[in-house]
């Protein structure tokens, strides 16, 4: 028996070094909102911004300020947005003009969508395919 709830909702989190060009990046080209913005008023606090679609089930934690950690993105950390469509190409100019930049994620997700980098350097694919459990 499973004690988890099969529908929970998910916090993806991340430091960076510009909540600024982030929210650029995440609120102003993709067109996710902000949900939460917090500035660190303690010791060992954080600047704080969240960011999705009040809908969803996941949001997007941004932590700026002293870092305990520096943004550290490798090639495989890509958040997903299954559009069941195509890209459309201004989306991805925005995405450029707000500070990404577009990588190859491999001949997998070259072939199924596009890939942006954030300017953390955390990668975001906009996949054309359908999102499917199986």
């Amino acid at each position: 028996m499973s004690i988890i709830n099969t529908v929970p909702h998910l916090r993806i989190a991340r430091p960076s070094r510009d909540l600024a060009a982030a929210e650029r990046f995440w609120v102003g080209a993709l067109g996710l909102d902000v949900l939460w913005r917090s500035t660190a008023d303690g010791p060992g606090e954080h600047d704080l911004l969240m960011v999705g679609w009040p809908a969803a089930h996941w949001h997007l934690e941004l932590v700026g300020g002293p870092l305990a950690a520096e943004p550290t993105p490798t090639d495989e950390d890509l958040l997903v947005l299954y559009l069941d469509g195509p890209v459309d190409p201004d989306l991805v100019g925005e995405l450029e003009r707000a500070g990404g930049t577009r990588v190859s994620a491999g001949p997998y997700w070259d072939r199924w969508g596009v890939t942006v980098a954030d300017p953390d350097g955390y990668r975001l694919v906009l996949s054309t395919r359908e999102w499917s459990n199986s």
